[in-house]
């Protein structure tokens, strides 16, 4: 199904890789250099403001753009923003990443044959190494492939890593696009309505190098987002699902212990299945 003969004479011509960022030009820069494709990877940064203004680029194989938003306004909005422009443009796929983390070789054309193949799909992922600032492995993310499991799942454990993902665009609008409505946990907000019409799956590979950064979302907003988790797990809160109640429990115990706390248990937990 993603074997390397079906992937070496893929196009690429419909998916375009769409990145947030906010300064960090350095991550930015590094982010791009990873991509390793057979085609010519098309990027679309949106610049949430940053000063000095985000710079593409020159790097061989990519074709990159930079949307600038004048005023920072925060990823929410950056996304939903991406998204409307990539429509506008005519790509069929988004692939996700964030500025500092890496792609694995040929995630892109991977997720495209999957996603031409199972058309119920919206969204994508992929199995994700978790590694520090310095690039020193942590955890690997090796999260349920299939699309029932994560329904099951999504409030109890992470299923879709966002950054790893490739996202059908047409049904991302159709569900309402990214909105701000529950900040910090935009994707999931996202992936909940993508699952209510589609199927949201993973591919069981590894795709993505995800680096932990202090300084990131899940750090500094990790209140806001924790909360937005809650509110969600409650507005689509089944009585019957048994991971439902975990998910609550989980996540109000995420709202008491300290970030590092909770980095540490994770690293416990799963540093056997690391790779490297």
């Amino acid at each position: 199904m993603t074997n390397s003969s079906a992937t070496a004479q893929i196009t690429l011509d419909d998916v375009a890789v769409l990145m947030p960022a906010y300064n960090g030009q350095a991550d930015v820069d590094s982010t791009l250099a990873s991509f390793e494709e057979s085609a010519l990877v098309h990027v679309l940064i949106v610049d949430d403001g940053s000063m000095p203004p985000i710079v593409a680029p020159a790097l061989p194989n990519l074709k990159i753009e930079v949307l600038r938003i004048a005023r920072n306004g925060g990823i929410e909005r950056a996304l939903q923003t991406g998204i409307d422009a990539l429509a506008q443009r005519g790509f069929r796929y988004a692939a996700r990443i964030d500025a500092g983390d890496r792609a694995a070789p040929g995630r892109l054309a991977k997720q495209r044959v999957f996603m031409e193949l199972h058309p119920r799909v919206a969204g994508l992922g992929m199995w994700t190494q978790v590694v520090t600032r310095a690039g020193e492995p942590l955890f690997m993310l090796t999260p349920p492939a299939e699309p029932d499991a994560i329904r099951r799942q999504r409030f109890f454990r992470s299923c879709l890593a966002h950054p790893s993902m490739m996202l059908r665009i047409d049904a991302v609008r159709t569900v309402g696009n990214y909105r701000a409505e529950y900040r910090s946990a935009e994707d999931l907000d996202l992936f909940v309505r993508l699952m209510e019409r589609y199927d949201c799956a993973n591919l069981p590979e590894f795709g993505l190098f995800y680096e932990v950064n202090e300084g990131g979302i899940s750090a500094t907003r990790r209140r806001r987002q924790i909360v937005s988790t809650l509110r969600l797990q409650l507005r689509y809160f089944n009585v019957a699902n048994p991971y439902d109640w975990l998910g609550l429990a989980k996540n109000l115990l995420h709202l008491m212990l300290p970030y590092r706390t909770l980095q540490r248990i994770k690293r416990m937990l799963l540093a056997p299945r690391a790779s490297h």
